[in-house]
């Protein structure tokens, strides 16, 4: 009963966020309430994802790693670079500036596995990617929005890789460790964690509408396609890189896939706590509609 409460939370991801946004926007004050703990909501999700993944996951990653070294290396250079155009051509405000180009920082998200099996993409490689991306961004993510926007704002590297840290990296190896000691024990429980994930998206995305409900007002629609222009920069890129590698039509599709979705909840955790609440928008946003476009583009792959 618990596994297919919790399938059926994780598969309605679009729908539960559209709910939380829309309660944020008509209750805003409930849901600032809860501000102060977003950042162990996150870390909780994290943990979780600790124990959906596996140690042969990093057997992948060091059996295959030119090709990983590879996409790891698309994902961080695609995207920082496409949320720094985006804001200098439609000349958002400083905070929304940097909003795009910490959406396009944060490693792949975690979505991108299930879309991939979805797309009839190499899952495998996914995972690898996903792995190398979440254990590299205390390093990159801080490193990439300095190097986009230290010139508009300070940006404050050790702040951002301490965060990363103690939110991602930690949880996620506390997971996968407690899994793998405990194995049979648990197996009847790991589905509530991509729930709980899926939950918690939906919750930072109507907090962020709390937050800023009279701005979005203003802004909505301009940063919607923004954030749309960044996504098919990803997918589009991401496909592109994999052709320019030589990988074959499964991994250029699981590229795609892995660089146009970002996992933008912990770009909006990061954005609440070290700048402002404006700078979370674009990744309360985005993490919405990448799963639509890539979900699309999964259906159009899976009839090829």
């Amino acid at each position: 009963m618990i596994n297919k409460i919790s399938s059926i939370i994780t598969k309605n991801l679009v729908f539960l966020v559209i709910i939380f946004v829309v309660f944020g926007y008509i209750h805003p004050s409930i849901l600032t309430k809860l501000k102060p703990y977003n950042e162990w909501f996150f870390t909780l999700t994290m943990f979780g994802i600790g124990f959906v993944l596996n140690f042969e996951d990093f057997v992948y990653v060091f059996k295959k790693f030119y090709i990983v070294l590879l996409g790891t290396l698309a994902q961080f250079l695609i995207m920082p670079l496409g949320g720094y155009l985006v804001g200098q051509i439609f000349s958002f405000p400083q905070d929304v500036k940097l909003g795009f180009i910490i959406t396009g920082a944060v490693p792949g998200a975690m979505a991108s596995n299930i879309i991939s099996y979805l797309a009839k993409a190499d899952v495998a490689y996914s995972i690898s990617l996903t792995t190398s991306s979440t254990f590299l961004s205390p390093v990159l993510t801080p490193f990439f929005t300095y190097i986009f926007a230290s010139s508009f704002i300070k940006i404050n590297f050790w702040q951002m890789f301490f965060s990363i840290l103690r939110m991602v990296v930690i949880p996620v190896i506390l997971g996968l460790t407690i899994k793998s000691l405990l194995k049979e024990k648990i197996k009847n429980i790991i589905n509530i964690f991509p729930a709980f994930s899926t939950i918690f998206i939906a919750f930072i995305c109507g907090l962020v509408v709390a937050l800023n409900k009279d701005f979005i007002k203003q802004m909505s629609f301009l940063i919607l396609l923004a954030a749309i222009l960044l996504n098919i920069w990803g997918l589009s890129l991401g496909y592109l890189a994999g052709y320019i590698y030589k990988l074959d039509e499964s991994r250029r599709r699981t590229l795609s896939i892995e660089v146009g979705m970002q996992n933008a909840g912990l770009g909006a955790v990061l954005s609440l706590k070290h700048f402002s609440n404006q700078t979370a928008i674009p990744s309360a946003i985005f993490a919405t509609l990448c799963v639509i476009t890539a979900s699309i583009l999964a259906k159009i792959w899976s009839k090829k």
